[in-house]
């Protein structure tokens, strides 16, 4: 979910440290197990089920890391930091204060950039590794 990496980035949380590799990797492992694991007839039975299932797998997991994780992961870093700067050039507020308003501009973009986001993750697996397994149709 990119808000969880959102807040993470606005509060300060070190993206480089074990615990958050760990949370993050855990998010998109769970959400790929889903394409694992689907209802029977989501794949269908016959020949060809096994590379149907690979390929939503494989789908799922660059969906889920591009869509809520690095790309909304890096708009908020340097939205934040953009605003920090911005906000240190432009006004005489204490730097506790800039910092406050910085994280009310990064939670407040949240909802804004979720969904070209998610649009845009589509049409880039669209335009590219979909057409290498035949499915435009999969959407995590």
């Amino acid at each position: 979910h990119p808000w969880k990496k959102g807040i993470g980035d606005l509060f300060g949380r070190n993206p480089s440290s074990d615990s958050n590799k760990t949370t993050l990797f855990e998010d998109i492992i769970s959400d790929t197990n889903h394409a694992l694991c689907p209802p029977p007839q989501d794949h269908g039975d016959g020949p060809g089920k096994t590379t149907r299932v690979g390929a939503a797998v494989v789908d799922t997991f660059i969906w889920q890391a591009l869509a809520s994780v690095a790309i909304p992961g890096f708009t908020i870093n340097r939205l934040c930091a953009a605003s920090l700067f911005l906000l240190g050039k432009t006004t005489r507020w204490p730097l506790p204060m800039r910092k406050w308003t910085t994280t009310a501009i990064g939670l407040s973009a949240i909802p804004v950039i979720i969904t070209p986001i998610d649009r845009s993750v589509d049409f880039l697996l669209d335009s590219t590794l979909r057409k290498l397994y035949g499915t435009e149709q999969h959407k995590p």
